[in-house]
């Protein structure tokens, strides 16, 4: 290690880095950027980590207080740090998730630098990086920022009353943070359907715009559905076996919790008990909410997704002779009298706004000719057209778990052997930035 960078157990003041040279510069330093260090490290390859804010940050910061995890802890295997804890089939909460990150950096010690922005990527001679601290070079480099860079926020939001309080779900923490009166929650993802159920649980009254996510069950025949499409092999199947990768790339998660052990997020039973439900919000005027009349076919929908999951368990466990407890299908407990195509705001006493409207990605720092119409990096398993150049951390980069704590370790492995054999970009990908 260069002897100007401090590594992670020797946090202290941060070194300039002007003039530094590395042969592997990891631009990110969450769970991706970590694992792309261990993977470097177990390989003598010398690297430097720029991490933005600090180890945790994502987490510690992006969170709300009751969050926790909706793959359970079995599921956490960072490489050269699976989960050890004593509650294997449990949920890690928001601070647990902290603590396990912090202390797989403290596991091995990376050099990391952190406090540090990247405010341009561009490919000269060899990768030259500018960051808050200096200019310094790579020749090679792992971008490990995830997909998740700013709230994306749809404008229609600037036509709410002023009066009306608007966080975005990364800034969301507990019901006591928002105004007394009715809350507005846009968008049914799992950040949506958790942060209604937070209110809802917590007393508010609460107006939910549902989207077209899926959702799934927590439990079905004695096991966790994660463990029973984990023994099918479901995470290990790659995007290359679908037809239509853009689709699954960019598809809505499923809607579950962790939350009291785990239990599924049944948006009619939420309705039965008082909670306000609407389709998708499709405009704002004169302090009034527009909806699309979707909602019955969302609902209706995300029940297929999670009855069809059941189906391959079923098929599943009828092919392998396993012997599962039966368990009756799921009876919906709700239905729609009508579809409330508008909301008055203020006869409804909406005192604030929850967007849980997702992410947008943000890559302009990046000056070198990798992405396609939409900015999304054209790659293949991570390895991109220009030589040298890697993502890691994308959603579905490889399989479903690519990013997560269950896959990224993965694909981490993957890089570190192309980025010790400097192997030239895959020619797929080159065909298709070329096209």
């Amino acid at each position: 290690m260069n002897a100007t960078v401090a590594g992670y157990a020797s946090r202290g003041a941060q070194p300039a880095l002007e003039g530094e040279h590395r042969p592997v510069v990891v631009i990110g330093g969450g769970q991706a950027g970590l694992s792309m260090s261990y993977c470097l490290r177990q390989r003598g390859i010398d690297h430097l980590v720029l991490e933005r804010d600090r180890v945790g940050y994502e987490w510690r910061e992006r969170r709300w207080d009751s969050f926790c995890l909706v793959t359970p802890n079995w599921q956490c295997r960072l490489p050269g740090f699976p989960y050890q804890g004593d509650d294997p089939d449990g949920f890690m909460g928001r601070d647990e998730v902290v603590r396990y990150i912090e202390d797989y950096a403290a596991s091995f010690n990376p050099p990391l630098v952190e406090h540090v922005t990247v405010t341009r990527l561009r490919r000269g001679r060899v990768f030259e990086i500018s960051t808050t601290r200096g200019e310094l070079t790579a020749d090679q480099v792992v971008v490990a920022t995830g997909p998740y860079h700013g709230p994306a926020i749809p404008r229609m939001a600037e036509r709410l009353p002023e009066d009306v309080v608007q966080i975005h779900s990364s800034e969301y923490r507990n019901p006591d943070q928002l105004p007394p009166g009715e809350v507005l929650v846009v968008g049914s993802g799992q950040s949506g359907c958790q942060i209604a159920e937070d209110l809802h649980l917590a007393g508010r009254r609460v107006h939910l715009a549902v989207g077209d996510a899926p959702r799934v069950a927590r439990f079905y025949r004695g096991r966790d559905v994660v463990a029973w499409l984990d023994a099918m092999g479901y995470y290990d199947k790659s995007i290359d076996e679908f037809d239509d990768q853009d689709s699954v790339r960019f598809r809505a998660n499923h809607y579950v919790t962790g939350r009291d052990g785990g239990r599924d997020i049944d948006l009619r039973a939420l309705a039965r008990e008082g909670m306000r439900l609407y389709g998708r919000l499709i405009g704002i005027s004169d302090a009034t909410a527009h909806f699309a009349a979707d909602l019955r076919r969302n609902l209706d929908n995300a029940d297929a997704v999670s009855e069809s999951i059941k189906d391959s368990i079923d098929e599943f466990i009828e092919a392998q002779g396993i012997d599962a407890p039966v368990e009756p299908r799921y009876t919906p407990v709700w239905e729609p009298a009508d579809e409330p195509g508008e909301l008055d705001l203020r006869r409804s006493r909406i005192s604030a706004v929850v967007w849980c409207t997702g992410f947008r990605r943000e890559y302009r720092w990046i000056e070198v000719p990798v992405f396609d119409g939409r900015g999304y990096p054209t790659h293949k398993r991570g390895v991109t057209s220009c030589p040298g150049l890697y993502f890691l951390g994308l959603p579905w980069q490889h399989t479903w778990g690519s990013g997560r704590f269950s896959g990224v370790a993965r694909d981490a492995e993957y890089l570190a052997e192309r980025i010790a054999c400097g192997a030239a970009p895959a020619e797929e990908t080159i065909r298709a930035v070329a096209s």
